[in-house]
């Protein structure tokens, strides 16, 4: 329980809106080509518009009326927001560099001090995106050792579903489990059973911290944090638990590195370890314990929460489309037959590869995509961005561009297929964002994807319990997952 001292509230209102009104007053003259932007108020900002549950609902409706750049404030925070697939290529493709950089969001700042991949930026980012994109393409990510892994996950992830005998059951934390298990095995080597303890409290931890980081209070948290650091709320907890999976992953490569064999380099953290004994210390020192900490923290989230949320939406999208679900386990059934599913099938599968794109795009998992920031002064469609700009490529407005897709708002598996049922490639769909800062784990996202999917309806056929009503609508979080729901897994073996 906390207790805050009246005095102190008061006196942080009045610092904050002292320097606030100090701020409004010394703010230099806006570039003229900078881009347009709703009116904003001394103070707040834009923040008396912004839906604060769900801002990339008032990020995309605001382009309809100020373009596809403009710009915005949030507190003191100036951020620049890009909408539509056009304009996010242009930034995060054609002008890479540019926008490569990360913002100084104070949450995220809080977190990761700066350090390991998401959110380092300059020789750090570039040290540990370098070390993280190669090593897990040596522990398999592609391959075939990393795809026996996911095959064998999925026969105990069947195991489970099984043992519910098609009576209804809350999948997410089965679905945590599962996916979080093949990134645990690049990262220490080995899996957990769905039942420990360790896990489940790993993964709430995970998925809470998803949820709060997408939530109103942090929201004014990241406006000022200099007031609201210090008032009750969910902001308070990101922290705390955040520090509970450090010290889990701290303990963890403390003991591998008491066991290390330069010569048997069993899991991610080894090569690391590895990597932090060969490096001579110096200040520009990269593989040190923080960003070991830090990096592995971000991979066992990263590799399980989106993922696992795609599945969950996947087979919630299948109970509420059945003639699609017939038609996935049609083709499984006419490709794959009782065998077990592998990557090389699905350029056999035109409609399931389909369905698992159409499942991407609807579900728009991370709609904000991670802010960017510009790492110098930069002209886009002749807008002036100064350097160090916060920048949103708004991922929801780029998958749900109705340049692109023909029903944006509709779960429509069509929008990948051409007219004779061949799929077909749309430019827009980029779930995993673009350019420098493009999800490192993308390749095998889409492995797992697949293979948990097919693997699932090969074995089941999903149905709503009796009675119940299925909502598409997203969860508040910095994710987007499905509302809590119910399955029922009925076994077709």
């Amino acid at each position: 329980m906390y207790f805050i001292d009246p005095v102190t509230i008061v006196l942080s209102i009045v610092t904050c809106v002292f320097l606030a009104i100090f701020s409004t007053s010394q703010r230099k003259k806006v570039h003229p080509n900078y881009p347009p932007g709703p009116p904003r108020l001394p103070i707040i900002g834009n923040l008396h518009i912004i839906n604060r549950n769900k801002p990339y609902i008032t990020f995309h409706e605001l382009a309809e009326k100020y373009g596809s750049i403009y710009s915005l404030q949030i507190g003191s925070q100036k951020m620049v927001v890009l909408c539509g697939y056009e304009m996010v290529k242009d930034a995060l493709v054609n002008h890479a560099n540019e926008f490569s950089g990360r913002p100084l969001i104070p949450v995220f700042v809080e977190v990761s001090k700066k350090h390991g991949v998401v959110f380092s930026n300059g020789n750090t980012w570039k040290a540990m995106r370098r070390f993280t994109l190669s090593t897990l393409r040596d522990f398999g990510m592609g391959k075939r050792t990393i795809e026996d892994k996911i095959t064998e996950e999925c026969q105990s992830l069947i195991n489970v579903f099984k043992s519910y005998k098609g009576k209804p059951f809350e999948n997410t934390m089965i679905m945590n489990g599962a996916v979080a298990n093949i990134i645990v095995s690049i990262l220490l080597g080995h899996r957990f059973d769905y039942g420990d303890p360790k896990l489940w409290r790993l993964l709430t931890i995970v998925n809470e911290n998803a949820r709060i980081v997408g939530s109103p209070m942090v929201l004014l948290y990241n406006a000022f944090p200099s007031l609201v650091r210090w008032l009750p709320g969910s902001h308070r907890e990101v922290k705390p638990y955040v520090e509970e999976l450090h010290t889990f992953i701290r303990e963890t490569f403390t003991k591998q590195r008491n066991q290390l064999d330069v010569n048997d380099q069993r899991n991610l953290i080894d090569v690391f370890l590895v990597k932090q004994k060969e490096e001579k210390p110096n200040p520009e020192l990269h593989f040190n314990d923080t960003n070991l900490t830090m990096l592995v923290s971000e991979l066992f989230a990263a590799g399980m929460e989106t993922t696992s949320t795609t599945l969950r939406w996947g087979l919630l999208l299948m109970m509420k489309y059945p003639e699609i679900q017939k038609n996935v386990q049609m083709e499984i059934e006419k490709v794959i037959g009782s065998g077990e599913p592998c990557p090389v099938h699905r350029k056999e599968m035109p409609y399931t590869d389909a369905v698992i794109h159409e499942i991407q795009r609807f579900a728009n998992i991370v709609p904000t995509n991670v802010p960017h920031a510009t790492t110098q002064d930069v002209t886009l469609k002749g807008f002036f961005i100064p350097k160090g700009t916060q920048v949103i490529p708004l991922l929801y407005s780029v998958l749900r561009d109705k340049k692109h897709f023909e029903k944006p708002e509709e779960f429509y598996p069509q929008h990948f297929l051409d007219s004779e049922g061949n799929f077909v490639n749309n430019e827009a769909f980029i779930p995993f964002s673009a350019g420098k800062r493009s999800c490192a784990g993308e390749t095998l996202a889409k492995m797992e994807l697949f293979l948990f999917f097919t693997t699932l309806l090969q074995n089941f056929t999903f149905q709503a319990p009796p009675g119940a009503k299925l909502d598409l609508t997203g969860a508040v979080g910095f994710t987007t997952p499905p509302l809590k729901h119910d399955i029922c897994a009925i076994s077709r073996t």
